[in-house]
């Protein structure tokens, strides 16, 4: 099956999703408000260039997928327009900034009978894989305890995009730097049942409107206790993205700069050969991210509109971490 694709937004993250949409299928039309950068990646990767989104859904009839690359608050108006053009939609995290507008998505994708892919590149992970099924298999025994720390580094130079920062267009931290790794808490632990924390804005007070730091105190409905910890004030480069687990027939601690490495596990449960299996991360000059697995997740996209596998992330799944977000953010105030 031959897919036809859109861009919409040619920011960095954009690259990524070209270069797998060539790969995989036919890269027909890109738009950007900044007619700089759309012409830019017409040309780069022999596409259409369009500067708003109704253009270029009223001229590409024959547009499978839209990828949707645009700041974080656009995600939900422009994947609702996208759907209702009779389109699939392929929407970067985070799905949206707010539940509602999360649920006004997923019912605009059943009216039209469409798909809904949201980018969870963190289930992709081959270690996360693994300890999925090690706790569906209930081979951990029951849960007790467990710590996620999430430490990175954004200088003020990477807020320097208009939207990035603003609670508008971006809406947080957890949102933009971390909305993988609560999903990955979602996915694993289940939900909870007690939330409580704090957050402040420690280092970033010139550029942006929420906090850059922040603790989350959690009781889980299977009734582990556990504390997210989380922070962009890393000094100079990323520190660590790391899951420890204390359980009754183990304990288990994914780390390394994007959890992917074993750090340790006693007994041996993950067999260490599948670390060769694991992406680098997306490098955008003076920042890094999370680990690109851009590649599966396409696959995944192509797989599932020719029948051959279900989505892996629809937005169903993906609505439990903007609930999770949003809760804390709302229980939560900045100090």
């Amino acid at each position: 099956m031959s897919v036809s694709f859109a861009i919409i937004g040619c920011g960095r993250i954009a690259v990524k999703h070209a270069e797998e949409i060539c790969k995989l299928g036919n890269l027909v039309a890109v738009c950007d408000i900044d007619p700089t950068k759309a012409a830019y990646f017409a040309k780069t990767y022999t596409a259409t260039a369009y500067y708003n989104l109704t253009d270029l859904l009223a001229n590409e009839k024959n547009i499978d997928v839209v990828s949707i690359c645009t700041p974080n608050g656009l995600h939900a108006l422009q994947t609702i327009e996208c759907l209702k053009a009779n389109k699939h939609v392929l929407c970067e995290k985070p799905m949206s900034i707010s539940t509602a507008d999360a649920h006004n998505m997923i019912a605009a994708a059943e009216a039209a009978h469409k798909r809904l892919f949201i980018v969870k590149s963190a289930r992709h992970n081959p270690l996360v894989i693994a300890l999925k099924k090690l706790i569906d298999d209930n081979v951990l025994g029951k849960i007790f305890s467990f710590t996620v720390n999430c430490v990175w580094n954004r200088p003020t130079a990477y807020f320097s995009d208009e939207w990035r920062g603003t609670l508008a267009l971006d809406g947080g931290t957890l949102y933009t730097q971390f909305s993988h790794y609560i999903d990955i808490v979602c996915w694993l632990l289940g939900k909870h049942s007690n939330m409580s924390g704090y957050r402040k804005n420690v280092n970033h007070t010139n550029c942006i409107e929420f906090e850059d730091t922040g603790v989350i105190s959690l009781q889980m409905k299977n009734g582990a206790i556990g504390t997210i910890h989380y922070s962009i004030n890393a000094f100079e480069k990323n520190q660590e993205i790391s899951l420890n687990i204390v359980a009754e027939h183990t304990t288990i601690k994914l780390g390394g700069t994007y959890m992917n490495e074993i750090v340790y596990q006693h007994p041996v449960l993950i067999n260490k050969d599948i670390l060769a299996e694991i992406n680098t991360e997306n490098n955008y000059g003076f920042y890094k991210g999370s680990v690109s697995n851009h590649d599966k997740i396409y696959e995944n996209v192509v797989n599932a509109l020719s029948g051959k596998e279900n989505i892996i992330t629809d937005g169903n799944d993906a609505l439990a971490t903007v609930s999770f977000i949003e809760e804390f953010y709302n229980s939560t105030p900045l100090s």
